[in-house]
């Protein structure tokens, strides 16, 4: 193998390295940045809250031997919930609305983040949200005449891409929560009425060993 070989090589390593960590970005930085808003969250919350008990009620949170405030096992998650689930009723108002719009819009014009954020923000309201897409359950004929697999429609036409007769049908892994999109003739998906986006999911993850409806 020739030196000008052996470059072309490494570079393609590296780009498919490149693309790999960009995969694996995208899809770990909504559980990472879940996980630890949530944890960030409860910590703060569980270290300034049994000052706050005992403030307001000191028999409920009375101090130890060294003079600790003793914590409340389980009151800590209980108000973060209630923080989490407060914080979504505000964001509904029309005013919270427009300003979390406009934040929108800058970090999605933002270079560098744009990318990151984008990802994230769509891959969560493909799960939850009023942009839910993982929401119409099918059965897709990709691979040979009599051999189907569970998806999703996350497009009713693929118009943008010239194939206005094909919808954009979401396949997942068994075991993994990666996928692939499929564009497929409308002939060749059946719809699930009578099973769940839940059921389907859950069915296609467990490689079939959960059964529907349980």
């Amino acid at each position: 193998m020739n030196k000008q070989n052996a470059r072309t090589t490494l570079k393609e390593i590296l780009k498919n390295l490149l693309k790999l960590f960009l995969q694996g970005l995208v899809v770990l930085a909504p559980i990472g940045i879940t996980i630890w808003v949530v944890l960030s969250l409860f910590h703060l919350i569980d270290g300034i809250l049994p000052n706050i008990v005992h403030t307001l009620l000191p028999d409920l949170a009375k101090k130890d031997d060294t003079g600790a405030i003793e914590k409340i096992p389980g009151l800590g998650f209980i108000v973060v919930v209630l923080l989490v689930l407060l914080v979504g009723w505000v964001s509904s108002s029309f005013i919270v609305k427009r300003l979390v719009d406009i934040l929108d819009k800058v970090l999605e014009n933002t270079p560098g983040i744009k990318f990151i954020y984008s990802s994230v923000k769509d891959f969560l309201e493909a799960f939850a949200g009023n942009k839910k897409k993982f929401d119409k359950p099918v059965l897709v004929n990709v691979d040979g005449n009599d051999v189907w697999r569970i998806g999703f429609i996350t497009g009713v036409d693929a118009a943008e891409f010239n194939m206005k007769e094909h919808v954009v049908v979401y396949v997942p892994h068994s075991y993994a929560i990666s996928g692939i999109t499929y564009f497929v003739p409308n002939e060749k998906v059946k719809i699930l009425h009578n099973i769940s986006a839940a059921d389907a999911m859950k069915f296609a993850v467990t490689g079939g060993v959960t059964d529907v409806g349980e």
